[in-house]
């Protein structure tokens, strides 16, 4: 089955780039997959500055803090290598004077000449040689194979000094040489963990002695012996057999000290660390100079004190085959100081090891930075410096041990013409390619601007190589055999501007710099998040954002997405077009093409392995080894070369199918990503729909619910109105019966009305997910206790047992919502009560550090454990529940639910179908140790308050408000004072001086929240201020002021609640009516008629407590059927306090009234009607 996929893989966007047979070739960087953005942690080895030293990257103005001096000094350091006196000591034995004096001088030259630019650039640009040699004509890729070999020659010259470390610790303390190898390795790795910072304290501690040590034995080595240098031209060579010049002997002089070369490599890792030249540029450029190809005028120096030396221990009579060995050249030396054999190895062994220790801890440190910079390019991944400081001294070691180090030593002079051609091509380009303009100026080191390969450096390098190893061999005779160096350089010299003229120098830079950034000194990394210079940083189309180099390298996702042109395979397949013929263009990307590349690559280093070994061995049984048996050694290792060959054709299909499984996994992936990119694309436009529709259907709610607002507002103030003065009204004798029947209907309708705008206001912020909680102190135990007598009768009468069980650590007050709890405890116990038919029901309470934790467990029909979660689902209920069996909506334990998540607690429920059921809940109820409770005192039974009488402030802009608080207070002894507004209230404070304020809040100019604080930040009053106000949405938006949410009230006012209120406020202690205290001074003798401006009010009506028994039964029956809930109630209580009949009647019949159940309370009155009927003939 096909199925045909319509994807434009030429405009994929992200990350991961598709192969290029699937991509157009355009030059705007494009990939299938994006970046999924990870914070790039590095291990402390990398984070630490003064362990990794920026082994991969350039050196920054920040680190860059050492003076001129000391970075100079240590990178001079590096002459104390004693390879040099025995490579003077060996040229002069196996040569001859004149072929190894002319040898030296013209050598000194080459490497003084070709260490000067390097140095110069490393210094200026502040890379160390590897990145020095990526912009140098090499490429990003490029540079790796000479990483190879630099790296290689550091391990090689390592292990060369620490042998003859180790030979020293023998030769003084008779030491093991293979424990004296371990030694002089591990010595070295503390010494270079910390980075040149380190490096510099003990090349600098160490340089004075070491310079005494050195210049000491020649005070008198030339004094007592004033002949030697007339004695050293006359030498005649073991091989030469003649002290004349010879062109073939003076050129295999040449090869041992070209090996030296590399040298300057070492010294450009340290030249990075110069400061900027600022104004110092003669100073700097006089560093520059010390810290670079200055070395070899002090190595040529050294490598004649070589030569000197070896004809002074001839005279001593050492052994040809030591003659070569430092240990006894030296040690000759200094028994010219002191006599005693003794003393004289002493001071031998301590300049030995000095000296050894300065040059390795060189070598060591040049090796991390180029394993670093290799293994980096190369797996995309960077353990730190130290790990390849560590695997460099282990590499040494192990030639060391393994003695290898012997048979590297014969095919050092085939390996230095690879490190010559490398050296010529990088001074070729410094020197000739920039001033002529055939490569860029400066020096590019970023992975994101750099050619994978420069045909420039690479092309040169192989070109130099290979014509110099054929050299070598001896494929062109003997003369071009002894000039193979010479050859290798010049070659590499003149092949780089010939290159870079036919490449016109394209393959420097593949992608220019974005001009548009500015020039700021730091950026951070997208990847690392780290701060680094801008010369470190780049532009990256994967993140979208800058990278750090460091970062850069280690990207292996990307693959090269800002230049796809410039990777390695693109460009292998572009110089196929030019140099192979059309027909092998298409077996060149096959699975064949890379499994004989790959073969080929791993035979070779096979074979290069192997024939150091066998060298190694040839060398040390050569001697009784006869013709026969040579070649019977010689054909094992072909042997074991066949065996392992065969081997590594495995190993190669694996390698090769495993990378071509893993390619078609890449490009599966790809196609599946941008299936699921277009889905996303598609769901990001529903969602968008979506949200323009959730968003038109909130500004609609919005609408709706400040609506509700509004009115509400615009209802509460005539109610206010309304309500207040039939309380007040209700307080006058004068009133008939029939007025005061009539003013218990205003009331009751008006109270009505109160709880219908309530109940609005509730559901508009359930809608809009405002609901307020109202904070209050509550006395527990009694608050559980009517809970408790509530219930207690209705599990009687279904014959439940009930038990309660309250711990005694319960406080005495609580601080909650006593609404919303009353309304979650009488919800959950009345599922108890309604779904337990036979059993018992549970009620514990528990309470610890500062939580009260519920439970109600009962015996009922229990809950499915699939209805566990969907009962708390608005509309829902158990599927083992008989629709009509029990009466409710299904939302009382999703209220609940609700109510305890706003309350902070937490809801569990455990349950076993037709076993029960357990509700668990826990929430945080503050104890209250210090509480004055509100005297609960009614309005119609005060008369006045004891003490000197109070001032109280008025302030509302509506008249009518105003009216009904005055004519309330004044009756009772207040002083009051009335304002209309906020600004009215600032300047009556100062002069009215009151007690207490009352505030409105919605006042024209200034509003009541700000008048408070202007009374507060003003320091105008202290007084308390209870704000009365129609807008309930008010009470959460306290604007910085002291006012509690319970000295809110909300009109219409109850105006007992006020009084109480007053009272709590003031500290009062009221007087009620028929009580002789002495009151207030001056009180009112009798209650003054209810007056409000020019309207005089004279309704009369009679309070409720008056209202008939039948009557009341009658109104209770009315209210229950048309659901009035709250008239229903206030019926209810007079119906109780009458005792009209028994109260567990009343009881139930209020217990269906809290849940809202007007049906079943109405059943209930029926059903014993009969009995309330016949109790109140009785009576």
């Amino acid at each position: 089955m096909k199925v045909k996929l319509g994807i434009d893989f030429a405009n994929c966007k992200g990350l991961f780039k598709l192969p290029s047979f699937m991509v157009s070739s355009s030059n705007t960087p494009q990939a299938p997959q994006r970046v999924i953005h990870t914070r790039r942690k590095y291990n402390t080895w990398v984070v630490d500055e003064s362990i990794e030293d920026y082994a991969l990257r350039y050196a920054p103005r920040s680190v860059r803090r050492w003076s001129l001096w000391t970075v100079t000094n240590t990178a001079l350091a590096a002459v104390s290598f004693l390879a040099m006196e025995a490579l003077g000591a060996t040229m002069l034995w196996q040569y001859g004077f004149s072929n190894a004096f002319w040898a030296l001088v013209v050598v000194s030259i080459i490497i003084f000449l070709t260490s000067w630019p390097i140095g110069y650039y490393a210094a200026k640009y502040n890379v160390d040689i590897d990145l020095l040699t990526r912009g140098a004509g090499f490429g990003y890729i490029g540079s790796s194979i000479t990483s190879v070999i630099y790296a290689s020659f550091t391990f090689i010259f390592f292990a060369f000094e620490a042998a003859i470390m180790a030979l020293a610790l023998k030769l003084g303390l008779g030491v093991p040489l293979s424990l004296g190898y371990l030694i002089s390795a591990l010595i070295i790795l503390p010494l270079v963990i910390k980075g040149i910072g380190f490096i510099n304290k003990v090349q600098a501690f160490t340089q004075p002695l070491w310079i005494f040590l050195l210049l000491l034995p020649w005070c008198f080595v030339l004094v007592k012996h004033p002949t030697l240098l007339s004695e050293v031209a006359l030498i005649e060579g073991a091989q030469s057999q003649s002290a004349g010049f010879n062109l073939a002997f003076f050129g295999a002089s040449c090869t041992v000290l070209f090996a030296l070369i590399t040298q300057i490599g070492e010294q450009a890792d340290y030249l990075r660390f110069l400061p900027d030249k600022k104004n110092a540029q003669k100073k700097w450029n006089w560093a520059v100079f010390l810290g670079g190809p200055a070395w070899i005028l002090v190595g040529f120096i050294k490598i004649f004190m070589g030569m000197i030396l070896m004809v002074l221990a001839l005279k001593f009579m050492v052994p040809n085959h030591e003659l070569s060995n430092p240990n006894y050249l030296y040690w000759i030396a200094y028994q010219q100081v002191i006599e005693h054999p003794a003393a004289a190895l002493f001071l031998t062994v301590m300049f030995v090891c000095i000296a050894q220790l300065k040059i390795n801890v060189t070598n060591a440190y040049a090796g991390s930075l180029a394993w670093s910079n290799f293994f980096a390019r190369l797996t995309h991944s960077h353990p730190g410096r130290v790990v390849w400081l560590v695997f460099n001294i282990f590499i040494a070691l192990l030639l060391m041990e393994l003695g290898v180090i012997h048979a590297v030593e014969r095919v050092l002079g085939l390996y230095s013409n690879v490190a010559l051609a490398w050296v010529g091509a990088i001074v070729a380009d410094l020197v000739i390619c920039k001033p002529l303009g055939l490569s860029p100026k400066g020096i590019e080191f970023r992975r994101a601007y750099l050619y994978d390969i420069n045909p420039v450096g690479v092309g040169s390098l192989c070109i130099a190589s290979l014509l110099s190893i054929l050299c070598y061999w001896g494929l062109f005779g003997d003369i071009a055999k002894s000039l193979a160096g010479f050859i290798a350089l010049g070659s590499a010299i003149v092949c780089v501007p010939m290159l870079a003229y036919f490449t016109r120098g394209k393959y420097y830079i593949a992608r220019h710099e974005d001009k548009s950034l500015k020039p700021i000194e730091t950026q951070r990394c997208v990847v690392c998040e780290h701060e680094y210079e801008m010369a470190d940083m780049a532009t990256c189309p994967a993140y979208n954002n800058m990278i750090c180099s460091l970062c850069c390298t280690l990207e292996a996702r990307c693959h090269d997405l800002c230049k796809p042109h410039a990777r390695w395979s693109a460009q292998l397949k572009h110089f196929a077009v030019w140099f192979l013929p059309r027909q092998w263009l298409r077996y060149i990307n096959t699975r064949l093409s890379l499994y004989i590349l790959m073969i080929f690559v791993l035979s070779v280093v096979l074979a290069v392995s192997l024939s150091l070994v066998y060298l190694q061995e040839l060398s040390k049984f050569g001697t009784v080894f006869g013709s026969t048996q040579q070649h019977e050694l010689l054909m094992l290792f072909v042997k074991i070369y066949a065996v392992l060959f065969l081997l590594l054709c495995v190993a190669a299909w694996w390698l090769v199918l495993n990378d071509e499984s893993r390619r078609q996994a890449q490009l599966e992936s790809n196609m599946q990503t941008q299936l699921l990119m277009d889905e996303i694309e598609a769901h990001k436009i529903t969602d968008r729909q979506l949200q323009d529709a959730r968003t038109q259907a909130e500004k609609a709610n919005e609408a709706k619910s400040r609506y509700v607002v509004g009115i509400s507002h615009e209802l509460r103030t005539p109610l206010n109105s309304i309500l207040g003065y039939s309380q007040l009204l209700n307080k006058q004798e004068q009133l008939s019966e029939q007025g005061k029947a009539a003013l218990g209907v205003i009331r009751r309708s008006g109270q009505h009305l109160t709880s219908l705008i309530d109940g609005l206001l509730d559901l508009a912020r359930i809608e809009t997910g405002k609901i307020s909680l109202e904070m209050s102190n509550i006395e527990f135990p009694k608050f559980l206790q009517q809970i408790v007598n509530m219930f207690e009768p209705q599990f009687q009468q279904k014959q439940l047992k009930f038990t309660v069980e309250i711990s005694e650590k319960i406080p005495q007050y609580v601080r909650i919502d006593k609404k919303r709890l009353e309304q979650i405890l009488i919800n959950l116990m009345g599922n108890a009560l309604k779904f337990t038919l036979e059993g018992e029901v549970k009620f514990r309470v528990d309470y610890r550090f500062q939580t009260a934790y519920f439970e109600i467990y009962d015996t009922g029909c229990g809950i499915a454990e699939a209805d566990l979660e969907r009962i708390f689902q608005p509309f829902e209920r158990g599927q083992n529940v008989v629709q009509g069996s029990f009466a409710g909506t299904g939302l009382g334990l999703p209220i609940v639910k609700l109510l305890v998540d706003i309350l902070g607690g937490e809801l569990k429920v455990s349950s076993t179908l037709k076993n029960g059921s357990v509700f668990k809940i826990k929430l945080y109820l503050p104890s209250k140790s210090v509480i004055h409770p509100i005297a609960d005192v009614a309005s119609n039974t005060v008369s006045g308050y004891m003490g000197h009488r109070r001032k109280i402030l008025v302030v509302d802009n509506e008249a009518t408000d105003r009216g009904l608080v005055l004519n309330f207070l004044k009756p009772l002894g207040f002083i009051l004072e009335e304002a209309e507004s906020g600004l009215q209230c600032l300047r009556k404070v100062p002069e009215f001086r009151p007690d207490l304020i009352l505030m409105d809040l919605s006042m024209p100019l200034m509003g009541g929240w700000e008048t408070a604080k202007l009374l507060r930040n003003n320091k105008m009053t202290n007084v308390p201020i209870i704000i009365i106000s129609a807008d309930a949405n008010e009470r959460m938006q306290n604007p910085e002021t002291d006012v509690l949410n319970e000295d809110f009230l909300v009109k219409p006012v109850d105006l007992n609640l006020l009084l109480n209120k007053i009272g709590d406020k003031l500290g009062l202690n009221w007087v009620h009516q028929n009580e002789p205290t002495q009151v207030a001074e001056e009180p009112q003798k009798q209650v003054e008629p209810l007056h409000y401006d020019s309207n005089a009010l004279s309704v009369s009506v009679i309070d409720e407590d008056d209202v008939a028994p039948e009557q009341a039964l009658i109104k209770l029956e009315d209210y229950l059927s048309i659901g009035y809930i709250r008239g229903a109630k206030e019926m209810l209580e007079i119906c109780k306090k009458l005792n009209v009949c028994d109260p567990s009647i009343w009881q139930h019949i209020e217990f269906d009234i809290q849940r809202f159940d007007t049906q079943r309370a109405l059943q209930r009155l029926h059903e014993h009607q009969s009995d309330i009927r016949s109790h109140l003939e009785g009576s």
